[in-house]
């Protein structure tokens, strides 16, 4: 914050602004400064931070910082300021905040990683595939700073916390991770106790099931402490905001740009080859689990099975037009109109026909916290593996997954890389577009 602060009051020196008063300038940009980064939690990157959620922090900053600084020439009336002195000053101050931003990110990472410094001693209490997983995170990202000391298995004949106290103590450990799963309410006492009195940091593994993640929201009712077993960050106004904002721009772009001439000229060769319309109309599940109907070009021989049956391998229904409209992932394009109606978002949730979804609810844990939020085109679980036909309940168990992590991290980054993929794997061909 200091040298962010010193970058903002030092460079505008450097341009010829007319501004009369660089004290006053001074003070009203670091407040704000200030102010804006305790908000947005600019200088709480931690250890595990990942460079997508840094950007968001530098977006958001250097938004804020663009009209708190031109909102000063209006509140102190500074009608002789040099607009164009004081983008060159923006644009200056804010290139060196992000490289000095990213520098200090990487350089703490190699310190860590080569050098072992800024280092936590650690130790995990439990054995299962949680565990393991974060043994081998603090074993193989060297970068973050962790130095695994030592395990303890509650199975053991020999196990007792006693002995994990004492391992603790003797070897200066920093942080005691544990497995809620594995440890009595009496134990997990022990644990925060001994926590607590030796000056230690505690951290539980929660007892996820395969199916979702758990992202707790801790927060009071005046006194009284709840426990939200979910965020949803797409319920937060601005989220809402931005990226319908940003649906609205992409689908227009498509539809203005691509399905403006291309729809005439797939609608003939689709009628050429069997009679029918060009286009498909189908009633799927999308937002508070709202039936809308969901546009494709028709890829099919029209049929009384196309509400109930999904496309299989080597389907008769599907024509040789269709063949190449499904493979490349074109006859999805009439959606952006869905995108544009609001039924839809280019990035989300697959919806799925009202008879999978019926199906699938009751057969499916957590399927429906699906329907949170707007289905989408593309999403997470269509670039990790998850498209096309559900064989088995592993299929739509592994597309939930990536669902609901998508629905509790979403972020207009995580869409953009997501639309990305989606375009990468359209053009190489994808093993289940069929």
């Amino acid at each position: 914050m200091i040298v962010d602060l010193v970058l903002l009051n030092a460079t505008v020196m450097f341009f010829t602004t007319n501004i009369t008063n660089t004290y006053i300038f001074g003070i009203y940009i670091s407040v704000f400064w200030i102010l804006f980064s305790l908000k947005n939690k600019f200088y709480e990157v931690q250890r595990h931070t990942k460079i997508i959620q840094i950007i968001p922090l530098l977006f958001r900053q250097i938004v804020f910082f663009a009209f708190v600084l031109y909102a000063f020439i209006g509140v102190f009336k500074q009608p002789f300021i040099s607009r164009l002195a004081l983008g060159h000053y923006f644009l200056t101050v804010s290139f060196l905040i992000l490289i000095f931003k990213f520098f200090t990110f990487y350089l703490l990472k190699k310190y860590r990683s080569i050098l072992s410094g800024n280092t936590r001693q650690v130790i995990v209490i439990g054995k299962n595939y949680k565990t393991a997983q974060l043994v081998n995170t603090f074993q193989t990202r060297l970068d973050f700073g962790y130095r695994f000391k030592a395990q303890f298995c509650v199975s053991d004949p020999d196990f007792s916390l006693d002995k994990c106290f004492e391992f603790v103590v003797d070897n200066n450990i920093d942080e005691i991770y544990f497995s809620v799963a594995e440890l009595s309410n009496k134990q997990i006492n022990q644990l925060v106790d001994f926590a607590d009195n030796n000056l230690r940091e505690l951290k539980f593994i929660p007892d996820n099931k395969d199916i979702f993640s758990k992202k707790l929201k801790y927060e009071y009712y005046e006194y009284t402490p709840i426990l939200s077993i979910r965020t949803i960050p797409l319920k937060e106004p601005f989220n809402k905001f931005l990226k319908r904002s940003f649906d609205i721009l992409f689908a227009s772009c498509i539809i203005i740009f691509v399905l403006s001439w291309l729809t005439p000229i797939l609608a003939f060769f689709i009628r050429l080859e069997s009679k029918g319309p060009a286009f498909f109309k189908q009633p799927r599940n999308g937002f508070n689990n709202k039936e809308f109907s969901c546009y494709k070009f028709r890829s099919m021989l029209p049929n009384k099975d196309a509400h109930l049956n999904q496309a299989t391998k080597g389907d008769q229904r599907v024509t040789k037009v269709g063949k190449f409209l499904r493979k490349t992932s074109i006859d999805e394009l009439p959606q952006f109109y869905n995108v544009l109606f609001g039924d839809m978002s280019v990035v989300g949730p697959r919806p799925h026909m009202v008879s999978h979804t019926n199906m699938y609810a009751k057969r499916i844990d957590k399927f429906m916290v699906r329907h949170f939020v707007k289905p989408g085109i593309t999403g997470l679980a269509q670039i990790s593996g998850f498209r096309g036909e559900i064989e088995t309940d592993k299929d739509i168990i592994g597309r939930v997954k990536y669902d609901i992590f998508y629905i509790e991290n979403w972020s207009l980054l995580l869409d953009l890389r997501i639309i990305v993929k989606t375009f990468l794997n359209a053009v190489k061909g994808e093993e289940k577009a069929y």
